[in-house]
């Protein structure tokens, strides 16, 4: 299915031929062109970026590469190919076709999911706005201007659905989210995580590992949804989340082998001496990942969840990889374990399967991170120092559900609050790593350099080489 960009609004939805449609889009978008000047990437306006740009949205080859300048990347709404008689495969209608027009009793659900997951794309944009700033390459920098460009089309994939299929409502929704801001105290994003700081590229390497996985997660989640539009625009969308998540991934794994070169180089392991030779110590990398991590998991929502629970019996959300789950994809009569405290201990508890939806998927996650992880730790083994980075427990420092404000130390004890305040500092980033991580950020533009605390990447995007000019400033 290829993409016409001859049309104002780049488009595989045949959007000519619904003309109140395309007003109303064409209507929206100089108000989102005028967002993304004032929340998007600073300064960078005039840069020439080497991005790619999806041509069809078939698995393979979909994506061009080219000198683009941002504010005229081709933002459109392009949904994968449609399944042939493709049927609702979990919850009350499982069996039945895949809807095509939103059921009237599932409408006001529908929508919450659509914004809630909406909300999330312009806010990871707000978040990164400062960070070509400090950019550590110009293959760094080229590869945060493409994750934005693919947020802010993630943005066009939610709003063309509620323009599309829910009407004034839609419509109101879908300026509201040009309206509301990063961090704002008046009128912050929905979820806490995108109301957090990305003040410095070690946040946004395990911002991008993190929180773009829980993305993935999400959105597999909304790919088996019984309305079918949505389907198809969250299988689109993971193709270009793929790429978020390995620019987290390789981010933090060049950190790190950047790190154990300086540390092996002049035999050092105290991490005040590593910070004096201008790297990273491996301690402040895994409270960043401690605190990211924690962030993360609270996305997936409270532990028991009776929305969870009728968005899955409606056929709206299934659960990850749901066609691939041996079951009845109904869960009436099944059970899931999940934690919870008694006395100053956590313990295993038999829960419903239907109401505990949010803890499966949180923990399908929790094993997804934990695999990357261990990645990381191979380039710490090549090196030969005895140190490992681990995911905290997963009570670890939560807001939301059975463990908002208990406090539970990284490997999963409940601790006092005397021992927390005695102990925090040396579990979460505290204000002196901030201030040494955001001393080591200086903007390096000359093709083929990068700062001293990051190591060049093994090979370039789309073959070319690692010194070649992937952002020409103007």
């Amino acid at each position: 299915m290829s993409i016409d960009y001859s049309q104002k609004i780049p488009n595989n939805v045949d959007l000519s031929s619904d003309k109140t449609l395309q007003r109303a889009l064409e209507h929206w978008q100089p108000n989102y062109l005028q967002w993304w000047a004032e929340m998007g990437p600073t300064g960078s306006t005039n840069f020439d970026v080497y991005l790619r740009t999806a041509v069809s949205v078939e698995p393979d080859g979909w994506a061009h590469f080219g000198y683009v300048k941002m504010p005229e990347y081709r933002w459109g709404i392009f949904l994968a190919p449609a399944e042939k008689e493709r049927k609702v495969n979990f919850g009350e209608h499982k069996g039945e076709p895949a809807w095509q027009e939103v059921p009237g009793e599932h409408r006001a659900n529908l929508r919450r999911i659509i914004v809630a997951q909406g909300d999330t794309e312009p806010a990871s944009v707000e978040q990164q706005r400062h960070l070509g700033l400090t950019a550590p390459s110009l293959y760094d920098m080229r590869n945060l201007f493409q994750v934005n460009v693919e947020e802010g089309r993630h943005l066009w994939a939610m709003v063309y659905l509620l323009h599309r299929y829910f009407g004034r409502d839609g419509r109101e929704e879908a300026e509201a989210m040009l309206e509301r801001r990063s961090g704002d105290a008046d009128n912050p994003r929905i979820l806490g995580a995108f109301n957090e700081k990305t003040p410095d590229w070690l946040s946004f390497y395990m911002f991008t590992y993190f929180t773009d996985r829980d993305g993935k997660f999400q959105l597999c989640a909304l790919a088996e949804s019984g309305f079918d539009p949505l389907s198809r625009t969250t299988r689109f969308m993971l193709t270009e989340e793929a790429h978020h998540m390995f620019v987290g991934e390789s981010g933090v794994s060049r950190v790190i082998q950047r790190t154990c070169e300086v540390m092996r180089e002049h035999k050092a392991d105290d991490p005040a001496k590593v910070r004096t030779l201008g790297v990273i110590d491996l301690p402040t990398i895994q409270r960043y990942l401690n605190f990211h991590f924690s962030v993360t998991i609270d996305l997936f929502g409270a532990d028991q969840s009776s929305n969870a629970a009728n968005f899955y019996s409606a056929g709206l959300k299934g659960r990850f990889e749901e066609t691939k789950q041996n079951d009845d994809h109904q869960l009436k009569n099944d059970s899931y374990k999940i934690l919870e405290l008694q006395g100053d201990r956590l313990v295993e508890k038999e829960v419903p399967a239907l109401t505990s939806l949010n803890e499966r998927l949180r923990d399908d996650y929790i094993r997804d991170s934990i695999a990357g992880i261990e990645r990381w730790n191979r380039v710490i083994d090549k090196h030969g120092i005895p140190f490992r980075l681990k995911a905290p427990h997963k009570a670890f420092n939560r807001k939301i559900g059975t463990f908002a404000g208990v406090k539970v130390s990284p490997d999963g004890r409940v601790v006092s609050e005397a021992e927390w305040n005695a102990n925090v500092r040396n579990w979460l980033p505290n204000d002196e790593d901030r201030a040494f991580v955001a001393s080591l950020m200086g903007r390096v533009v000359e093709p083929g350099k990068f700062a001293h605390w990051i190591a060049p990447p093994a090979v370039g995007i789309n073959r070319q080489p690692v010194n070649f000019e992937y952002v020409r400033f103007n």
